[in-house]
């Protein structure tokens, strides 16, 4: 009886041996500090003689992993496949977004790189009708009748010829110095020269003497071909439109762009002699980018002339476009170093260039 009992006894013990082996190890197997190890709030490290038991325990069931199991083990992992873009719908995401999110401002438009672009007046909008300097002397000698019929009758004899060259050497000074010299000032220097003091000179007569000498020129100017339709089209796109142009009489300038028709179209209207400063220096476009809050390099300068206009675009910043309707002889002498980022031989053709650059 003794026998059997001891028997029964030990085969429990075997049975547990075995299960040992292979790592098969029942919660009946563990005492209560174990299992207040295990489901406690807080798992504690493993002693070293605890890290050797589980070792022997992992190293025993590993041998007992049937053949094919273990080849399984031995292969190389899978490969992680890269992951694949999820496939978005912007118009839905942008109503998802303005469906759980209202509080999100709506999305800015994207803002091209073009904003503005500031064109020169003469031989770029405009044309003349007739030859400049007859349109000069034309004036000049109704300036001077005038100034005769107030009673100034002291002047010297074709005292015209001497207002068309005082006219031509103030633009030249001008442009040395980037200053523009008006024509008011102009006329009432050559009258001092002539002997008449300022305490002499009536400013009303002064003035309307400069309003004869520019009256032909004034009345001769005729919109370039093309010209009403491309601002129309560029102020309809949203392009903000400007004129800024060496002259040095700003009410003849201003008198001239509303008998050719520009001015709805424009923004900014602005002649060297309201602000006293020329093309190509920069100050003058300042004006137009501070009203129009842009950056230089997103504007065009449209303009004929290589000196002023294109040589103060690149200058600026600007992209440029050289008008060669009605090309201007003093621009061979600088057609190699200054260089425009487009040519146009018909005004028209400036929206390509504009659409492309946008």
């Amino acid at each position: 009886m003794n026998e059997e009992q001891e028997s029964r006894n030990e085969e429990p013990e075997a049975d547990q041996e075995v299960a040992a082996s292979r790592g098969e190890v029942g919660p009946q197997e563990m005492d209560d500090a174990d299992l207040d190890r295990l489901h406690g709030d807080r798992m504690e490290p493993l002693t070293l003689e605890e890290l050797d038991e589980f070792m022997r325990r992992a190293r025993a069931r590993a041998a007992n992993f049937r053949p094919e199991e273990q080849d399984a083990l031995r292969q190389n992992p899978p490969e992680e496949l890269a992951p694949l873009p999820a496939e978005v719908d912007p118009a839905r995401l942008e109503q998802l977004t303005q469906d759980f999110f209202p509080e999100l401002p709506a999305p800015m438009p994207r803002r091209r790189l073009v904003q503005g672009v500031i064109f020169d007046f003469d031989n770029t909008l405009a044309r003349l009708r007739r030859p400049l300097a007859a349109l000069m002397e034309e004036g000049a000698r109704q300036a001077e009748a005038y100034m005769r019929s107030t009673g100034m009758e002291d002047l010297p004899p074709d005292f015209w010829q001497s207002i068309v060259e005082a006219r031509l050497f103030a633009q030249t000074k001008s442009d040395d110095e980037q200053e523009e010299h008006t024509a008011d000032d102009t006329l009432s220097f050559l009258l001092q020269f002539f002997g008449y003091p300022a305490s002499r000179m009536d400013q009303d007569v002064l003035r309307r003497a400069v309003d004869f000498f520019y009256a032909p020129e004034m009345l001769a100017w005729e919109p370039m071909p093309g010209a009403h339709q491309v601002l129309a089209q560029l102020q309809e796109e949203g392009y903000r439109l400007a004129i800024i142009a060496n002259f040095p009489c700003d009410r003849v300038f201003q008198r001239m762009v509303d008998y050719t028709g520009l001015r709805p179209y424009l923004d900014i209207c602005l002649s060297s002699a309201a602000v006293e400063w020329r093309k190509p220096g920069r100050d003058i476009y300042e004006i137009a980018l501070k009203r129009w809050d842009a950056e230089p390099y997103e504007l065009v300068c449209v303009g004929d002339s290589l000196k002023h206009d294109i040589a103060g675009g690149l200058e600026l910043g600007a992209l440029t476009v050289h008008c060669r309707m009605i090309p201007l002889a003093e621009d061979q002498r600088i057609v190699e170093t200054v260089r425009p980022d487009a040519v146009i031989h018909h005004l028209p053709e400036l929206l390509e260039h504009i659409h492309a650059w946008s």
